[in-house]
């Protein structure tokens, strides 16, 4: 890989957006390795997201997500699904945003809804609408945008391609 291709490429948005996904698929189409943030975590902390909260609260899962940030934005040539707050921190963005192109994945409310209706292992899944309020103008802080609905993780992975081959150049 040159240095322009070796950055990473990181996908974020907000939860049940298809980051793991098309992450994976990205991961496939390259031949690049896939990291999925939160699995990161759950690996390092040894329990899951919903037992970390328990534990240590929602602060002490962003200490230690903002830690596992830190590792993977030292890493090149990765393909990257963050967890759906880990960029809405700003250092953790700047520091994506100087690993790779950083794209956040968007889908519409209802859609958002129908994708967590489907789960139930989601810790900030309640009361998503007001999450997702909140979240809102972080998410307008990346640069690059990919609305997922309606469209195949083939498809967006294509488009997520496509837009790092042009900021390589």
């Amino acid at each position: 890989m040159t240095a322009d291709t070796d950055r990473n490429i990181v996908l974020t948005g907000f939860m049940a957006t298809g980051k793991t996904t098309v992450g994976q698929t990205v991961a496939k189409l390259l031949n690049r390795p896939f990291v999925d943030a939160d699995e990161a975590i759950i690996r390092r902390a040894g329990m899951s997201i919903p037992q970390i909260f328990e534990r240590d609260g929602e602060a002490g899962f962003r200490a230690l997500e903002r830690d596992v940030c830190y590792d993977l934005a030292v890493e090149r040539g990765k393909v990257i699904a963050t967890g759906g707050g880990m960029l809405v921190d700003p250092e953790n963005r700047r520091r994506m945003l100087a690993s790779g192109i950083v794209v956040c994945l968007d889908a519409p409310k209802e859609v958002i809804g129908a994708r967590l209706a489907a789960s139930q292992d989601r810790p900030l899944a309640g009361d998503w609408a007001a999450l997702l309020d909140k979240r809102r103008a972080a998410y307008a802080a990346i640069p690059l945008h990919i609305n997922t609905e309606g469209k195949t993780p083939e498809i967006i992975a294509q488009e997520i391609i496509t837009l790092w081959r042009n900021d390589s150049e």
